[in-house]
């Protein structure tokens, strides 16, 4: 048997190494990288604005109850998408008009976005990438009145994440496992799910002022809390604090949750993530970045190694820019060349990232995140847009 566990873990080893990411980082092959990102989410975008669709299925899909879920996922998408477009400083016309297009689309729909049923709240994802999206309109915005616009939305995305909160605090996307229904959800918190919405929250209040739910931000973060373990993994939800060292909850599991759920307790005040618990996982991210990448492109979740899904990669990606941000100036730039490397390597032919196929959601997702880190990179790097 050890003889046996000795050859998987050689053989995974030798796979990873074998894409080690090998990339030239500078000023013009950033400046390319991101251009092609930017072309192709104008290529990619609907006429009415937004990004993706409930096309492409294959033989295993997400479960998705028609219609609301593929409204949650179009708008989870769509934000990542318009964020990254805004990121990345590209002023072309073609750019501005589709920056505007999905404005607009913003403005129409996410007003709407509820829960699909009572078996799920992607709505969560709906809600916090919408608010990503919104404060950088707001950033962007030339005059008061479309600032006073975009704060009030954002509000709007606030308070409608709070209605779906967990009654064990924070945010899940599935309410699938139990007979007993509430008004409130009562199924699977989610330690990455919270992480996100509280985030977007964090950045909607400092960006543009909108007021936070004390009480929701404090269960949510007690949620967070309690799915920390010693080493600073996180476990996946709730449910498995009792299960703490099944293979997804172990470090390598967490790997791209941990990003994300240290940023979250950091960004509120939490003392026990310190700079060296994040340069540490910061670290063990990019060292283990092959591993992480096994999981890419996989059909089916949770298939591979320490029941890694391929949806894991770029949110990972992402948040680890949003962890390092709170290291010292000369860290953050040592991680940001580290990083772009990353991106560079993983850019598709035609211009996009993407790391699981998601319908038809998973290009604009995985480019929406891309861009962000790598934009976030160049500026921690120093290089000119």
């Amino acid at each position: 048997m050890q003889r046996i566990l000795a050859a998987i873990v050689l053989s995974v080893a030798t796979l990873a190494a074998q894409e080690t990411p090998q990339a030239v980082v500078n000023e013009v092959t950033v400046a390319g990288s991101i251009r092609r990102g930017v072309d192709f989410l104008i290529a990619d975008q609907n006429s009415n604005g937004s990004w993706g669709g409930p096309t492409r299925t294959k033989g295993l899909n997400i479960y998705a109850p028609l219609p609301g879920a593929h409204h949650a996922f179009r708008a989870g998408a769509s934000g990542l998408a318009l964020s990254g477009l805004i990121d990345s400083g590209d002023t072309r016309p073609e750019t501005l008009a589709a920056i505007a297009k999905g404005a607009a689309w913003m403005e129409s729909e996410l007003p709407k976005l509820r829960r699909a049923d009572q078996t799920t709240t992607y709505n969560a994802w709906g809600h916090a990438y919408g608010m990503r999206a919104l404060t950088r309109l707001y950033q962007t915005a030339k005059d008061e009145a479309s600032k006073e616009k975009w704060k009030h939305l954002a509000q709007d995305q606030c308070d409608l994440a709070n209605r779906y909160m967990d009654l064990n605090g924070g945010w899940g996307y599935l309410d699938l496992f139990d007979d007993l229904t509430t008004q409130k959800p009562t199924g699977i918190t989610t330690s990455f799910t919270t992480a996100t919405v509280l985030l977007a929250m964090r950045e909607a209040r400092d960006a543009m002022g909108i007021k936070l739910d004390d009480r929701i931000v404090k269960a949510s973060l007690a949620s967070i809390e309690r799915q920390r373990t010693p080493d600073f993994s996180y476990v996946y939800s709730h449910s498995h604090i009792y299960r703490p060292r099944v293979p997804i909850n172990r470090p390598a599991g967490s790997l791209a949750r941990s990003q994300a759920c240290n940023a979250t307790l950091r960004a509120f005040g939490e003392a026990k993530v310190t700079d060296g618990v994040i340069d540490t996982w910061a670290d063990r991210f990019i060292e283990r970045e092959g591993f992480l990448s096994i999981g890419r492109k996989r059909p089916v979740p949770h298939e591979t190694h320490f029941q890694i899904s391929g949806y894991f990669y770029y949110y990972g990606v992402f948040y680890f820019t949003e962890s390092v941000e709170f290291l010292p100036a000369a860290k953050q730039k040592e991680h940001a060349a580290k990083l772009a490397k990353v991106i560079l390597f993983r850019q598709e032919k035609d211009g996009s990232w993407w790391d699981y196929p998601l319908y038809d959601y998973h290009q604009p997702y995985g480019t929406g995140y891309s861009l962000m880190a790598l934009s976030w990179c160049r500026e921690k790097m120093a290089l000119t847009k």
